[in-house]
């Protein structure tokens, strides 16, 4: 699904005519979300958002599976597969799954340790804990009552923030900004705030700031090149913004939904076109799991990674949700 234009722009008409429908829907959220949580008796860290669509959680999870790791702590990520079949449990095995049994970002969950997918997440925790999990990090799920949470970090894109701050369908909000807020214990604040989030968040709720940084290695590799870029995530347009901040020249940039799959004919068009330009294909990591197996080695793929700006904060908050989570 594409978002509405309204739903990053001031407020209009449609928003307006749309906001009774949105009332009911955040009325429903807060009775979903009034129920008590199952504790699978370790610590439960969960990375989510209060936007439809992305804003950078994936990134965020794998950098928090590396640290628990480091504390010694033998952390598993936690996801609902949106856009795979399988319902699970299910440990995810790149080796036999795909992005069609398993959906992408559990995927990219995998490379970083033991990724799990489970719509029903308590029946994954269990699962999870069964095979060893001393700590779950959810990869979303700030809107699911099922597990309960030691720690909740919702994540936010700097650059569109909350949008135009209504409930969905009148707005990109899960929820309203407020009740989000006041279930949390950090914002993860991703990139430039543009949008000015930290200023409406007040004091609220504290405040932690990171940027995805490319992989350096492929950043250079693609410096003053010409490339056909291509990305179907929640905003591709920042992924095209970030290879013309490392300097390469994007002759041609294709959009497609979120979670997009792509087909063997998609590919070879966006190659032949590619080819057409004397330009290099490049896409997301996220998109790369999702192309035909045959494909994957013709395309360039641009990885990201999260950094901090206050490692020590981080730190002590997962220190926190450690012994919170503890029997």
């Amino acid at each position: 699904m594409k978002a509405p234009a309204f739903w990053y722009r001031p407020p209009s008409v449609a928003a307006a005519l749309l906001s009774p429908v949105a009332a009911v829907w955040a009325a429903v959220g807060r009775a979903k979300l009034g129920r008590a949580g199952f504790r699978p008796g370790v610590p439960v860290v969960c990375v989510g958002n209060l936007v439809a669509g992305g804003a950078g959680k994936t990134p965020v999870v794998l950098d928090l599976m590396a640290r628990l790791r480091g504390m010694g702590v033998a952390a598993h990520s936690l996801s609902r597969g949106y856009g795979g079949r399988l319902e699970g449990p299910v440990r995810v095995d790149p080796g036999c799954h795909g992005a069609a049994e398993v959906g992408d970002e559990p995927l990219l969950l995998a490379a970083g340790g033991p990724a799990w997918v489970a719509r029903d997440r308590a029946a994954g925790a269990r699962a999870m804990v069964a095979a060893g999990a001393q700590a779950i990090v959810m990869d979303d799920g700030f809107q699911n009552p099922a597990l309960a949470k030691d720690l909740s970090l919702v994540v936010v894109d700097g650059a569109v923030g909350f949008g135009n701050g209504r409930v969905i369908p009148a707005g990109p909000l899960r929820e309203p900004v407020g009740d989000g807020l006041a279930r949390a214990q950090a914002l993860v604040l991703v990139g430039e705030d543009r949008a000015g989030v930290a200023g409406t968040v007040g004091g609220r709720v504290r405040v932690v700031r990171a940027r995805l940084v490319p992989d350096p290695a492929v950043a250079v590799g693609l410096r003053g090149k010409p490339v056909l870029a291509f990305a179907g995530i929640g905003r591709p347009g920042k992924f095209f913004d970030t290879l013309r901040e490392i300097g390469a020249d994007v002759v041609e940039a294709v959009p497609f939904p979120d979670h997009h799959p792509y087909t063997g004919a998609e590919v070879e068009g966006l190659l032949a076109q590619a080819d057409r330009l004397g330009a290099v294909p490049v896409t997301t990591a996220k998109d790369a799991v999702r192309l035909p197996p045959g494909s994957r080695d013709r395309v360039a793929i641009l990885p990201v990674a999260l950094a901090w700006e206050d490692e020590g904060a981080v730190t002590a908050l997962l220190e926190q949700a450690v012994r919170h989570g503890q029997p």
